[in-house]
C-alpha cells in the first residue's frame, strides 16, 4: 500500500460507483473498508479514503446539504484505468455480499 494515496481532485483515473442509499459518509467509509477487508486512512481530514490494492482507493461523495441520495464511491488510481476499474468491479462484488445495491456502469462511464 502507497504511504500517500492522492484525492480524486488529483487522481490520475476514477471509476465511480452510484448507490441509492440514505447513509453518512462516514458510515458508507466503515462499510467499504469492511467489505474491503481494508482501514480508513486519513479518517479525521478532508479526504478520507478506503485503500483497495497497491495502487487503487476509493472516497465517497455525498450529496449536497438536502439533497437525496445516491452517494457516489470513486475508485481511484494513479497507475491505469484498468487498475481503477478492475478494484471497482472488486468493490461491487464485495458491497454486494453484504447488502449494498450498486448500480449498474453505463457503457459511456469509466
Amino acid at each position: 500500500m502507497r504511504p500517500e494515496f492522492g484525492d480524486t481532485a488529483d487522481a490520475t483515473f476514477a471509476v465511480t460507483l452510484v448507490v441509492d442509499m440514505p447513509i453518512t459518509k462516514l458510515h458508507a467509509l466503515d462499510v467499504i473498508a469492511f467489505a474491503a477487508d481494508s482501514a480508513i486512512r486519513d479518517a479525521r481530514t478532508a479526504s478520507p479514503r478506503v485503500p483497495l490494492s497497491p495502487d487503487a482507493w476509493a472516497e465517497v461523495q455525498i450529496p449536497r446539504f438536502a439533497d437525496p441520495p445516491p452517494i457516489a464511491i470513486d475508485v481511484c488510481s494513479d497507475a491505469s484505468v484498468e487498475v481503477a476499474s478492475a478494484a471497482a468491479d472488486r468493490l461491487t462484488e464485495a458491497l454486494m455480499q453484504v447488502g449494498w445495491t450498486v448500480r449498474a456502469r453505463r457503457s459511456d462511464e469509466i
